[in-house]
């Protein structure tokens, strides 16, 4: 019997497999993204936030490398004193998901945001309004209104470059090949051997964030670009189940049909008192 696969991505979809075990922190990624897409700079400054001067994935930033540093004793808890302790960073490129089923997509009211031949998800700027729709119904925090234009914005996975046969640019910059790009399909069987042999290496905590079990969960069926992390998603800024906005609200055929019968009862009850 064959097993259900561990993503619901479409046929032919290209993605990113970014792989936090591999990232030096060096930036390379958010430089070359910046670059190619002609974003602005950021307006760099003490954030109190380590090392981490961009602070998160925005209209301007759509590759973002976080640190975090982690404090724990011998035994892995976290100290409660000054004394000797272990210090261990984490880092992570941070990007737009192209979720299999993308809820920025389902709720923007004018079509902008669309589905590609790669199956990556992009917003068309001749088309959006900057109605903010989106913004919310992400579930991941990814798009956001620019200061500039007031539009919606985010990763393309490089459309252009796509479109030309090239690979995106923050995977072609990066030197560790953290972030890897490709089929989905075979993305995800190289992240699984990769998980395989870091638990033979005694990483026992790598995991893959991304899938229909983790991270692509509850209606999402799978990100496009996904994850192999090695602490709890919650540590790299990442939901543990994400799941759609809009399937928490009372559908509205739902209320337009329970208010037609309250208004039907009330009419005839008003009928019957005369």
């Amino acid at each position: 019997m064959m097993s259900e696969p561990k993503t619901g991505a479409r046929e032919g979809a290209m993605g990113f497999l970014t792989d936090t075990t591999l990232c030096i922190g060096c930036k390379a990624c958010e430089v070359a993204c910046k670059q190619w897409n002609q974003l602005p700079a950021d307006n760099f400054g003490y954030t109190g936030n380590s090392y981490d001067n961009t602070g998160d994935l925005a209209a301007e930033t759509w590759r973002h490398v976080s640190f975090v540093e982690q404090l724990a004793d011998d035994s892995g808890a976290r100290p409660t004193s000054l004394k000797a302790f272990q210090s261990n960073w984490l880092m992570m490129s941070d990007v737009c998901k192209h979720c299999v089923n993308a809820g920025c997509l389902e709720a923007c009211p004018t079509g902008a945001i669309v589905r590609t031949e790669f199956d990556t998800v992009i917003i068309q700027q001749d088309i959006c309004n900057g109605c903010g729709y989106c913004v919310p119904a992400c579930p991941f925090g990814v798009p956001a209104l620019s200061p500039i234009d007031h539009k919606a914005h985010k990763c393309t996975l490089c459309y252009d470059r796509l479109r030309g046969g090239m690979e995106p640019a923050c995977a072609k910059a990066c030197p560790t090949d953290s972030i890897q790009f490709g089929l989905v399909e075979d993305l995800m069987e190289r992240a699984s051997d990769r998980v395989e042999n870091l638990r033979q290496r005694r990483v026992d905590g790598a995991y893959i964030y991304g899938d229909r079990e983790t991270g692509g969960t509850h209606g999402i069926d799978g990100l496009n670009a996904f994850f192999i992390l090695t602490a709890p998603s919650e540590t790299y800024n990442l939901p543990a189940e994400p799941e759609l906005p809009q399937d928490k609200t009372f559908p509205s055929y739902a209320s337009t049909i329970l208010a037609a019968a309250a208004f039907a009862i009330g009419a005839a009850l008003s009928l019957r008192g005369k």
